[in-house]
């Protein structure tokens, strides 16, 4: 009789930590982007135009540090282009990230990403990011994924130094699933 109790228990317990796991996997991206939006911090899914009468500040330069990772449920490899990079303080700035589906099927992968000093996050303005929208890659596939951006000239004077940092979690969808791909979509 108290062995069946166990059985029992033990597949709550299992239960309990496959629905623990599938929501850290599957739900939290999602979730964290809707928050981002609601809340403002990170700018999830905002796209922005870099306003055309912006003065650079060309006597003020701020290094930027670039960060990459990749959750490890996403078998990816994700890295910077560059790992530092020094702009002017309002002047548009581009740079990249490279990323290879180690897998080999399709899969797709939603990017977080995180600015440091967090009181630098307001003024790192994203003009274009692969982070607005899900990446999907085929098996096998590498592509270089473009980001622009300003620092907008109201930075504090003590900044001098920004990290950009992104996670890519999974973010599976039906067309991954099926093979289909958006690659190249950003």
């Amino acid at each position: 009789m108290r062995g069946s109790g166990n059985t029992g228990l033990v597949i709550k317990l299992v239960l309990v930590s496959v629905s623990t796991f599938a929501f850290g996997i599957f739900a939290m991206p999602p979730l964290y982007d809707k928050f981002c939006q609601i809340t403002g911090i990170g700018q999830a899914g905002v796209r922005v135009e870099a306003p055309r009468d912006l003065p650079a500040v060309a006597e003020r330069k701020v290094t930027i540090l670039l960060d990459a990772n990749a959750n490890s449920t996403l078998p990816w490899e994700f890295e910077p282009v560059q790992r530092r990079i020094n702009i002017n303080v309002g002047e548009a700035s581009e740079t990249a990230y490279r990323v290879r589906n180690l897998l080999e099927e399709a899969s797709a992968g939603r990017a977080v990403y995180n600015v440091t000093p967090p009181t630098a996050a307001r003024y790192f303005v994203k003009t274009e990011c692969f982070c607005f929208s899900r990446q999907s890659l085929l098996a096998g596939e590498e592509k270089e994924m473009p980001v622009r951006f300003y620092i907008d000239p109201e930075l504090p004077e003590e900044i001098e130094e920004i990290t950009l940092s992104y996670t890519f979690f999974p973010n599976p969808d039906p067309d991954t699933a099926s093979g289909t791909t958006a690659s190249g979509s950003d």
